[in-house]
């Protein structure tokens, strides 16, 4: 697997605010380069459109990709002329079911390496089940990873992108472990109801307040450090799908701003430690929003 020549790391203190690439000094990019990663209609997609090109982000997507070919977002990029790409995640895990341990792996892959770091599952889970999930999301990894090279960016986003990413992706991207490069935006206020129906969840649990949230992605689900959130009430005689409707709503300016922040260089990971009443203490990576 060839790496990606293309990833930099901050030159920290410099007051040009230059970048490495390929072992070189650059000046940081006019606009920030975006990728994004979909799987149906692409409604943020739209929203992160029209906020680069009203300039509210300062910002242009420089591809697509999707991990399903049906996906309709992937339109709405081809009327840009925004490169696209799919990598087909329901083929690569239904080959691996047929044939196991059969899939295209990178000659870095280790799964023990993989299962060390990975806070997606608990160490009850069953080995077999670990095993295949992880081959099985790697290999269509390595292919996402192929077809990014070709586009050189700056953030990855999640616009609605229904895979979660193993340690294998996000250690090639993140490769700066203070400037994490991957931003993802949830249907809940997290740590509350992650998962995929986000809205759903909050609903149902009879929840009075519901909301989104937009994190940076780390080993677990939803589990990354918060950059921002917006709540909104959930009123006597609202249905679900108005809870979804009003979230959306709430998702496309929350997300927008998140990402002028990543442009304006303007996040930073602390890593906070607390001492809870019993003595014990415990860490948590949080971001700081700079003025």
């Amino acid at each position: 697997m060839v790496e990606f020549a293309t990833f930099y790391q901050i030159i920290k203190g410099s007051v040009e605010n230059r970048f490495i690439i390929s072992g070189e000094c650059h000046q940081m990019p006019e606009k920030l380069r975006l990728g994004v990663l979909i799987s149906g209609t692409g409604t943020n997609l739209k929203a992160v459109l029209k906020s680069c090109e009203a300039g509210t982000i300062n910002a242009k997507i420089v591809f697509v990709g999707s991990d399903n070919p049906r996906a309709s977002g992937l339109k709405v990029a081809q009327a840009r002329q925004i490169p696209t790409f799919v990598v087909d995640y329901a083929s690569i895990i239904r080959k691996n079911r047929q044939i196991p341990y059969q899939c295209d792996l990178p000659a870095d892959f280790n799964l023990d390496h993989m299962l060390s770091k990975q806070t997606l599952f608990s160490k009850a889970t069953e080995a077999q089940k670990l095993s295949q999930f992880f081959i099985s999301r790697v290999s269509a990894e390595a292919q996402l990873l192929d077809k990014m090279r070709a586009y050189p960016f700056d953030l990855l986003i999640l616009a609605g992108f229904m895979r979660n990413l193993t340690p294998y992706l996000i250690d090639k991207i993140n490769i700066d472990p203070q400037r994490p490069r991957i931003m993802n935006i949830h249907p809940a206020l997290l740590p509350a109801f992650p998962g995929t129906d986000g809205y759903g969840d909050t609903f149902r649990y009879g929840c009075k307040v519901a909301g989104c949230t937009v994190h940076f992605v780390d080993y677990g689900e939803d589990s990354g450090p918060i950059i921002g959130q917006r709540a909104f009430p959930i009123r006597e005689g609202d249905r679900l799908e108005d809870v979804r409707q009003k979230g959306l709503k709430w998702e496309w300016d929350l997300y927008s701003e998140c990402i002028q922040l990543f442009a304006e260089n303007r996040l930073r990971i602390e890593n906070q430690k607390y001492r809870l009443a019993s003595g014990r203490e415990i860490s948590r990576k949080v971001v700081k929003i700079l003025p």
